[in-house]
């Protein structure tokens, strides 16, 4: 990665946020990518031999932590906060922050605030009662990039987590002729 993870989750932060219906996308890749309804992680692994996850945070917070943006997504309760970096065989691929919302937390097949290394959306799409929604594309220009990003609420058995998922430098998305 060429800048810190901080300053990367700094832009996540701040992104403006768009619908699809608003958002101008660049090409017809881009759209797929950022439109894609099922697992981001499932679609990585098509483009790697390993797609792993770095941990670089999962800890419980207090709903007044959360971003006005983020708070209307969200029950107002405690949430876990989980942050990753994805890599395809080894490169920093996409930088993922997610909100669980305790309520979410319970009641699972797996415990989600001890999925460690393990892509999110491998554990969260072999479910069959999962559904996205509130789906809001951004980009920012950082350090000489203009970087996608992509933010949808998951229903999984009928409770919300949110997902934001900021595409670094080298994803596959920014790749011409990956179809």
């Amino acid at each position: 990665m060429e800048l810190s993870v901080t300053e990367y989750l700094q832009a996540l932060r701040e992104m403006h946020w768009q619908s699809p219906e608003v958002f101008v996308f660049e090409d017809s890749l881009s759209r797929e990518w950022l439109t894609e309804q099922g697992s981001l992680s499932l679609l990585l692994e098509k483009y790697c031999n390993n797609l792993s996850v770095e941990l670089l945070q999962s800890d419980m917070r207090k709903p007044t932590e959360l971003a006005l943006s983020e708070s209307e997504h969200l029950p107002f309760e405690d949430y876990l906060l989980r942050k990753v970096i994805l890599k395809g065989d080894g490169q920093a691929w996409v930088l993922g922050r997610t909100l669980i919302p305790n309520s979410s937390l319970t009641g699972e097949t797996h415990d989600l605030a001890n999925q460690g290394e393990i892509p999110l959306g491998f554990t969260v799409f072999k479910r069959g009662d999962v559904s996205r929604d509130s789906l809001q594309i951004g980009r920012v220009s950082i350090a000489g990039h203009t970087l996608l990003a992509r933010r949808s609420r998951l229903w999984v058995a009928g409770s919300p987590i949110l997902v934001a998922e900021l595409f670094l430098p080298n994803a596959p998305i920014y790749a011409q002729g990956n179809q």
